[in-house]
């Protein structure tokens, strides 16, 4: 097994060639490598449609703080993920994103190894801003977990 790199992505020449819905689709689908942070966090792209995406992971003890709960980088990096990656549905070719700023409120704790959703969902996106609002809850307990607010930085890319 070889050590991961920048080249095992799909390089960003290719990734402009496709729309922004096109891209996380095919991500979902399995066609395209899932984001290599999802490794480490256990998380992964579940569903994109336009406007909205789903992640799906399940917390570990590697996710713990030292008081033994899911720590909150946990579910920022998660509402990250979900709530940029929908406002990535909704660019054209030749266009990427990066988040400006994002803002999560934690409703109660996660026990350790419950599955749970991420769903972000475009409320805007313009020709240079993009907001987005998301939630984490239980799969099978619907319980809210976490939500949270994206604005992104829409970007307008040279393909060369």
């Amino acid at each position: 097994m070889h050590a991961q790199s920048l080249s095992d992505l799909l390089p960003m020449e290719e990734m402009l060639q496709m729309s922004g819905l096109e891209f996380m689709q095919r991500i979902a689908a399995g066609d395209l490598p899932q984001p290599p942070i999802g490794k480490g966090m256990n998380y992964g792209v579940h569903l994109a449609e336009e406007g909205r995406v789903v992640f799906r992971g399940t917390p570990l003890f590697e996710h713990t703080n030292p008081m033994g709960t899911v720590h909150g980088g946990w579910y920022g990096t998660l509402l990250d993920s979900c709530m940029a990656c929908a406002v990535m549905t909704k660019l054209p070719k030749g266009t990427a994103y990066t988040t400006l700023e994002y803002k999560i409120n934690i409703t109660r704790g996660i026990p350790l190894g419950t599955q749970i959703e991420a769903v972000g969902i475009v409320d805007h996106v313009g020709r240079s801003t993009g907001v987005a609002h998301g939630e984490i809850r239980g799969v099978e307990d619907g319980k809210l977990y976490a939500t949270g607010s994206t604005t992104c930085l829409v970007m307008k890319m040279d393909p060369s």
